[in-house]
C-alpha cells in the first residue's frame, strides 16, 4: 500500500528526551505499535486498514542521522542550509484486494534514496517554531525481496512548519505541503495498463512522467512518560490535474492516510550528544 514510509516513521519515532534538555542519547531503539488507514497506491479508489508493529532507531551522529525526518546522511551543513542523502519508502499492495488492479501484478515494496537540500527560511526561538523549505530528489526501487528493480525517480519539494512544546513539554508537531513529480518509469509502475491486462472498464494505457499531485502531511508526537509516547500522522493528497488523470487506475482525486499508536523506548545509550541550538535536529 502506498503511503510513504516516511509518514509511518514520522508518526512512529518516539524521540525520547524532551526538547529543552542540553544533552540527548546518541542512540535510541524502540518499537511502535498501532494501526494505519492507507490507500493502495497514489490515486487508488480503495484503502485498507493495517496493523503496524515497527521497530525504530534514532541516531544523533554528526554525519548520520535517524529521526522523525527519516534516515539521512549529512553531506554538507552551514548555517540555515543543509544538504543530506535521504532514504524513504512505501508499502506494497496485493492486486487481488484492489478492484481496479485485479488480475494485474502486485505492487511491491518501494525504497527511495537521493539528495535533499533544506533551507530554514524563518525561525522564532521563543515560540520554538520554524519554517523550512526542502527539495528532495530520490531514485525509486521496487523489491519483492527476491529481486530489486529501478523504477524511476520522484521530486517532492515541500514547505513545512515545525514546532516543539505544543500541548505539553516535549511534544513535537510537523506539517508540510508541496507538489510531487515523478518520472515516466515510476508513473508506469502505478498507472500503466498493458494490453494483456486490458478489460472492459480498464483499457490499455501508457503513463507519462510529470505532475503527480499535491501533498499535505503532518506528524505529532507527545510524551506520556519518559519512555512512552503517543504518536499520530496523516496525509491528504489531491490528484486533480495529474498528468495521468486519464489512467483507468487513477480512481480518486483525493487520498487520505492516517496513522496512530504508541511508541516505546527500549534502549538508550549512556553516551550522549549536545542538543542543537534549537530543539528540532
Amino acid at each position: 500500500m502506498r503511503a510513504a514510509l516516511g509518514l509511518l516513521l514520522a508518526a512512529s519515532l518516539a524521540g525520547g528526551a524532551a526538547a529543552q534538555e542540553v544533552r540527548r542519547p546518541l542512540l535510541e531503539l524502540g518499537v511502535f505499535g498501532g494501526a494505519a488507514l492507507l490507500p493502495d497506491y497514489p490515486g487508488a479508489g480503495q484503502s485498507h486498514v493495517r496493523g503496524l508493529a515497527l521497530p525504530w532507531v534514532i541516531y544523533r551522529g554528526e554525519l548520520l542521522r535517524s529521526d522523525d525526518r527519516g534516515v539521512r546522511g549529512r553531506v554538507y551543513r552551514t548555517g540555515d542550509l543543509e544538504l543530506t542523502l535521504n532514504f524513504n519508502g512505501a508499502l506494497g499492495a496485493d492486486s487481488k484486494d484492489n478492484r481496479a488492479r485485479r488480475g494485474m501484478p502486485d505492487l511491491d515494496y518501494l525504497g527511495e534514496i537521493g539528495p535533499s537540500l533544506r533551507w530554514v527560511a524563518w525561525r522564532d526561538p521563543a515560540e520554538r517554531t520554524r519554517i523550512t523549505l526542502e527539495a528532495p530528489v530520490r531514485a525509486v526501487f521496487s523489491t519483492d525481496f527476491s529481486s530489486i528493480r529501478y523504477r524511476g525517480f520522484v521530486l517532492a519539494p515541500e514547505a513545512a512548519v515545525e514546532r516543539t512544546g505544543l500541548g505539553r513539554p516535549g511534544a513535537r508537531l510537523r506539517a508540510g505541503i508541496g507538489p510531487v513529480f515523478a518520472s515516466g518509469g515510476l508513473m508506469d509502475y502505478w498507472y500503466r495498463v498493458e494490453q494483456r491486462y486490458a478489460r472492459p472498464g480498464r483499457p490499455a494505457y501508457d503513463a507519462a512522467g510529470g505532475y503527480l499531485g499535491l501533498r499535505f502531511q503532518f506528524s505529532y508526537r507527545v510524551p506520556v512518560t519518559e519512555r512512552l509516547s503517543l504518536t499520530a500522522g496523516g496525509r491528504l493528497e489531491n490528484f486533480s490535474g495529474a498528468t495521468n488523470a486519464d489512467s483507468p487506475l487513477l480512481r480518486s482525486d483525493l487520498n487520505a492516510s492516517v496513522v496512530g499508536g504508541l511508541s516505546f523506548t527500549l534502549y538508550r545509550t549512556e553516551a550522549t550528544v549536545a542538543s542543537a541550538a534549537e530543539p528540532f535536529d
